[in-house]
């Protein structure tokens, strides 16, 4: 071998170099995403643009740094594939009536004796058949704050049971986006990640349901009346829709892909198949608009049922049913793909184990490991204000950590999502607490005490991780398995 094929040594970086990538990602979306609302994809790509820097000068080539990228890539596109899908399937769901009938019966189910729980509730089964927090919130969720205006109720209350349900529902739906990143950053199957959820989220419910039972139990509803709105609301969707029980069958076929596990893309593309098909039988919605629902999302414009004027309707209506469609998710996947990059970047020259050997010095048990992803969750949301960007880095940096000490990646992705996406309504400087402030008509600080379940699943996760119950612990044969990824890499890099 001549002199010049000679490679390049490659230096170990120090822990200024480590951290220079990470700090100025902090630092450029702290300012430029939070301060001057500068979209974050070019932030990101700037920090990978840093890190790409850091790379060459520790020795390693573009085309090393394009490989570690393109590795990354190709590990996460099968939950890509399924961000994808989430899109397709809410298209056809909208279009086939599945969720407008969720969200028609939850509006109908409004008692205003119980209205904490009800908001609660409903709120949070409308967001789960949806799969989006904001979307629930900015429409059943304004009809709730009405039915409160009306019977002059604790608005910050009510509030707070609104959110609340949002984003229970967001958290463990298959539709979701952070849920899906969540499973794409800890490479954990998308049900098994969702079904791991509940050993937190569903303790936090029942307290959330408990202290709504308890406070509308005590407050005097007398003389309470439901909003006109509300009622205009479902008006429109009997309109528009043929609501009958074949419409559930999407939503089941769901539910028994999730509970027998079988391969999700295919699940969820018989489930939209057969909402495509209740689109064209029962909705009476042509082909093309249902493929175009597909793709680009429904449109109450493509409704052409006689009485119904798209254009008169209240806003209300086209804000809770113009959604779904696979270019819908392309944002979220355009901040993965440059999150990734990013990744691939840093991880091709060992920053991240140097970061995290530093940080795990202070972990010495399951509780320690747990809280230290909690505490690393909450600074990412808090100081980069993005929930994509907040699940996505800590499950890249804590996996492989987690996966030495014989702990299943889907502990960390349930930490991840209690500390980082859940927390983020209740941060007031936030993108989510700004727009729930500003949907609801109450201020973030006002309605944080009652979003009970925002904020309790960061104590069952810590009780959980110092009294072992809910931890998932590998198998030495999964341990292997898995541990190939990361020592394949490094004897890779060693030759």
């Amino acid at each position: 071998m001549s002199k010049s094929e000679t490679p390049k040594v490659k230096k170990q970086p120090t822990m200024f170099l480590a951290l220079l990538p990470i700090i100025t990602m902090i630092v450029l979306l702290s300012l430029g995403y939070v301060l001057y609302e500068l979209p974050p994809e070019p932030l990101i790509i700037t920090s990978a643009v840093v890190a790409g820097i850091i790379a060459i000068i520790l020795g390693y080539s573009y085309n090393d740094i394009l490989e570690s990228i393109a590795g990354k890539i190709a590990k996460t596109m099968p939950a890509i594939l399924i961000l994808i899908m989430v899109g397709f399937m809410i298209g056809a769901w909208m279009v086939g009536g599945t969720i407008p009938m969720m969200i028609y019966y939850g509006l109908k189910i409004i008692s205003p004796q119980f209205l904490l729980i009800t908001a609660f509730m409903a709120t949070a089964a409308v967001s789960l058949c949806t799969g989006t927090s904001w979307g629930s919130a900015g429409t059943i969720g304004v009809a709730f704050m009405g039915v409160g205006a009306g019977m002059d109720a604790n608005l910050a209350a009510v509030a707070g049971a609104v959110v609340a349900g949002a984003y229970f529902g967001d958290k463990l739906s298959p539709l979701s986006d952070t849920t899906n990143i969540a499973a794409l950053a800890t490479g954990v199957n998308l049900y098994e990640h969702i079904g791991h959820l509940l050993y937190t989220t569903l303790p936090s419910f029942i307290v959330a349901s408990v202290v709504f039972i308890i406070t509308g139990l005590n407050t005097d509803a007398a003389g309470a009346v439901i909003p006109e709105k509300v009622g205009t609301i479902m008006g429109s969707l009997d309109t528009i829709y043929d609501f009958n029980l074949l419409l559930l069958v999407p939503v089941l076929i769901i539910l028994y892909g999730s509970i027998t596990k079988k391969p999700t893309i295919p699940v969820m593309l018989i489930s939209s198949m057969f909402a495509m098909a209740n689109a064209l039988i029962f909705q009476g919605f042509t082909l093309n608009d249902v493929v175009s629902s597909v793709v680009n999302g429904f449109n109450i414009s493509m409704v052409q049922v006689a009485g119904f004027d798209s254009a008169n309707v209240i806003e209300d209506v086209p804000r809770l049913l113009n959604r779904g469609g696979m270019n819908s998710m392309m944002g979220t996947l355009l901040i993965c793909f440059c999150a990734i990059t990013f990744a691939g970047t840093i991880s091709l020259t060992k920053s991240l184990e140097l970061i995290v050997n530093k940080l795990l010095k202070f972990v010495h048990s399951t509780g320690s490991m747990i809280v230290a992803t909690i505490v690393t969750g909450l600074t990412m949301i808090g100081v980069t204000s993005n929930g994509q960007v907040s699940i996505l880095m800590p499950g890249e940096m804590l996996r492989e950590a987690y996966i030495r000490r014989g702990l299943h990646p889907k502990n960390l992705g349930r930490t991840i999502e209690d500390s980082a996406a859940i927390t983020e309504p209740i941060l007031p400087w936030t993108a989510a607490g700004a727009y729930m402030a500003g949907t609801l008509g109450v201020a973030t600080l006002d309605y944080l005490p009652w979003a009970v379940l925002c904020w309790t699943g960061i104590i069952f996760a810590t009780i959980w991780g110092f009294t072992g119950f809910g931890i998932a612990k590998l198998t030495p044969e999964q341990q292997a398995e898995m541990l190939k990824e990361y020592d394949g890499n490094t004897n890779e890099q060693a030759g």
